[in-house]
C-alpha cells in the first residue's frame, strides 16, 4: 500500500463496481469521514513507545481512567516499542489520519524526527494536550560535599573531564538536558554514565558510583524522604514544595529550565474539528481530581495540563531548542 507522506492518505487500489456500489467505493476514506457525524463513534487507540509500568504508560492509563467517560468510547493502549519512539511514529504514520489513532509523545519522538529516523517532519506533529511537565532536579548523594550550584560548578572544574552524571542513554532527553544545564552553568565539563532507567541511576547515586544526576521527583521520592539524596536545585520555573526549600536553577544564577514532558498528539491531516474534540476531551479528563491527584503525588504541577494551541507551540519550541544540543553532541 502506497502512502502520500504529505497528506497521510493511503492510496488503495480498488475495483469499481456498478451503480450504488461504485458511488460508495468512489467516496473512499473521505466519504467515511463525512458520514461519521458524531466523533468519536468507536475505539480510540493510544500509541505508546514505553513498556508497561513506565512513566509514559502510567500517564496514558491515568488519562484513560476519565478519558473513556469523557469521550463515551473505549480507549486502548497500543504499545510499539523500539527506536526511542521511532517505532511508534512509523506505526502511527501507517494508520488513517482520522483521529482514532493518537500518540503519547515525549522529547524522544522529536529527536527521532530531527535525526531523520522516520519519514516525518515537525510539521506533521499536531499537539492535542500536554499531560505532564515533570521538572528535573539536580541531585547528589546526601554525603556529597556539594550542597549548592556554586559547589557543583567548582567541583566540576576541579574534576578531570567534569563530574560523572548518571543518565538513561546517550543522546536521550536526559543527556540533552544535562548538556544544556552544564552549558548554562558557565560551560562546565561533564562525563555521561548511562544506565537502563531511573531506578538504576538512583541506586548508583546512593551507592556513590556517580557524582550527580538529573531525576524527576517521583524517581527519587523514597530516597529524598530517607535523607539519602540531596537536591542541589530544581530545573523548574517555581520551587518544588516537596524538596524542602531547594532553589530553582534560575534562583541559583543558572538560566535553565528542563522537565520530562509527556503529552498526546496526532499527525497532520486529522480534521480540525476532530483535533478540537480530542484536545477538549483530553484536557477535561486530565483536569479531573483523579488525574490531578496523580500529578500532585508525583511532584508535578497542576498546570502540566494544557491544550492544543499551547502544546503544539511547545512541541515546536522543543524541536528548535534541541537542534543546537544535538548538533553539539554530534548527533545531527
Amino acid at each position: 500500500m502506497a502512502r502520500d507522506f504529505k497528506t497521510g492518505i493511503s492510496r488503495r487500489p480498488f475495483l469499481i463496481g456498478a451503480g450504488a456500489g461504485m458511488g460508495a467505493l468512489a467516496l473512499g476514506g473521505f466519504g467515511a469521514l463525512a458520514q461519521d457525524d458524531k466523533f468519536p463513534s468507536k475505539t480510540i487507540n493510544v500509541v505508546t513507545h514505553a513498556g508497561p509500568g513506565g512513566g509514559t504508560d502510567i500517564t496514558t492509563r491515568m488519562m484513560m481512567l476519565r478519558g473513556r467517560r469523557v469521550f463515551k468510547q473505549d480507549m486502548v493502549v497500543v504499545n510499539k516499542r523500539g527506536g526511542s519512539g521511532s517505532a511508534a511514529l512509523i506505526y502511527t504514520n501507517a494508520q488513517p489520519r482520522d483521529g482514532y489513532t493518537i500518540m503519547t509523545i515525549t522529547q524522544s519522538h522529536i529527536f527521532q524526527i530531527l535525526q531523520k529516523k522516520v519519514p516525518l517532519t515537525i510539521d506533521d506533529m499536531v499537539g492535542l494536550a500536554r499531560a505532564t511537565d515533570d521538572p528535573q532536579i539536580v541531585v547528589v548523594n546526601a554525603k556529597s560535599p556539594i550542597k549548592t550550584a556554586d559547589d557543583l560548578i567548582a567541583a566540576s572544574k576541579k574534576a578531570n573531564g567534569g563530574l560523572k552524571w548518571g543518565t538513561t542513554f546517550v543522546g536521550g532527553a536526559d543527556h540533552v538536558a544535562i548538556h544544556l544545564f552544564c552549558k548554562a552553568a558557565k560551560g562546565i565539563e561533564y562525563t555521561i554514565v548511562p544506565f537502563k532507567g531511573g531506578g538504576d541511576i538512583v541506586t548508583n547515586l546512593v551507592g556513590g558510583n556517580v557524582d550527580v544526576a538529573l531525576l524527576n521527583y517521583a524517581e527519587g521520592e523514597s530516597q529524598f524522604e530517607a535523607g539519602e539524596l540531596r537536591p542541589v536545585c530544581s530545573l523548574s520555573r517555581n520551587r518544588i514544595d516537596a524538596l524542602g526549600g531547594a532553589p530553582t536553577a534560575r534562583e541559583a544564577g543558572i538560566d535553565n529550565v528542563a522537565s520530562t514532558v509527556r503529552g498526546f498528539a496526532c499527525l497532520s491531516g486529522v480534521p480540525q474539528d476532530r483535533v478540537d474534540t480530542l484536545s477538549e476531551g483530553l484536557v477535561k479528563a486530565m483536569k479531573h481530581s483523579v488525574y490531578q491527584g496523580y500529578l500532585s503525588n508525583g511532584g508535578m504541577p497542576a498546570d502540566s495540563v494544557i491544550g492544543h494551541a499551547e502544546w503544539t507551540a511547545e512541541i515546536r519550541r522543543m524541536h528548535d531548542d534541541s537542534v543546537g544540543a544535538l548538533t553539539d553532541l554530534g548527533l545531527l
